[in-house]
């Protein structure tokens, strides 16, 4: 983590964010499908005066999905992904989660360093293949990882 973007802050989510958060996903041409206005167990990364990152958890029981982690291509690879995703599993954890899930085209290498591993799609939970991630707005190709919170 060097050159960590000045003044960056990791906060839960407003309803109000839910503009910036979609136009950061637009932007990385990752998928809105199935992202609730209000961002519950959303976390937003802040920089200077803008949202320059977010993430968030579909909590499904003991299972979550780990969806909507973007960050702002003007600060990649300075830390704020990281802030984010770290805050999202200490959030997963208070709210009783076990596992966590996710789909990614692009990142697959980068998710092992929080501890999660590729998995077979049959490994995942029913009430995760139902979401909209896994119905279609991720495809098919996309990996699946999984990190134990115990």
């Amino acid at each position: 983590m060097t050159n960590r973007p000045a003044g960056l802050r990791v906060r839960p989510a407003r309803a109000a964010d839910y503009p910036a958060v979609t136009g950061l996903l637009d932007a990385a041409g990752l998928p809105t499908a199935g992202l609730s206005p209000s961002l519950a167990d959303f976390l937003i990364a802040e920089a200077g005066d803008g949202i320059v990152g977010a993430v968030g958890l579909e909590v499904y029981g003991g299972a979550a999905l780990l969806r909507s982690a973007v960050v702002a291509a003007a600060v990649r690879g300075r830390g704020a992904g990281t802030a984010l995703v770290a805050g999202l599993l200490e959030h997963a954890r208070a709210r009783g989660v076990r596992d966590v899930y996710l789909l990614t085209n692009t990142a697959e290498a980068w998710f092992p360093r929080f501890g999660f591993a590729r998995i077979q799609r049959d490994a995942v939970p029913a009430a995760l293949r139902a979401s909209a991630e896994f119905q279609g707005a991720c495809p098919d190709s996309a990996a699946i990882l999984r990190r134990t919170l115990v």
